[in-house]
């Protein structure tokens, strides 16, 4: 299996860029999409209808399987000999960042699910706020993977 990893290696590292570029695309426009619908939309109307289809497939048409993808293909790459060394600092700040990132990214679809069903309890301010945390997760992951400190 290792074999097959390491021959695969330069697909698989590519597959697993093109769907983090997906995901965190999908990350930053979300909560974009939820100030809007939160402070010119409301939760009843034509327009609440379109936001909810809307929203609803930017979070299971292209920020699921784009995560999925990420990990799928993100594991692939740690199970390839000589790629990861776990007795640095590096993979452990990778990991949590990416472990952060699917936790917001669950935050992020259990608000699409609240619109849907009619509900939302916080401000377009609010989610201005947390528009910011993939930034910030972004950020550590990269400066964990490219200066591996």
């Amino acid at each position: 299996m290792s074999d097959f990893l390491a021959l695969a290696y330069p697909w698989t590292k590519s597959i697993h860029i093109m769907a983090v570029i997906s995901w965190m695309a999908a990350l930053f426009y979300l909560p974009r999409l939820l100030v809007h619908h939160t402070e010119r939309v409301g939760l009843t109307g034509e327009t609440h209808d379109l936001f909810t289809m809307m929203e609803y497939k930017l979070s299971n048409v292209i920020m699921r399987p784009a995560m999925i993808a990420t990990w799928v293909f993100g594991l692939c790459l740690v199970f390839t000999p000589g790629i990861v060394d776990w007795s640095l600092v590096w993979p452990w700040t990778k990991a949590v960042g990416v472990i952060s990132m699917t936790v917001f990214h669950e935050w992020l679809t259990a608000r699409v699910n609240g619109f849907a069903n009619g509900k939302n309890n916080l401000t377009g301010r609010q989610y201005r706020m947390m528009n910011e945390v993939p930034t910030l997760l972004m950020i550590l992951i990269v400066l964990s993977v490219v200066v591996k400190f």
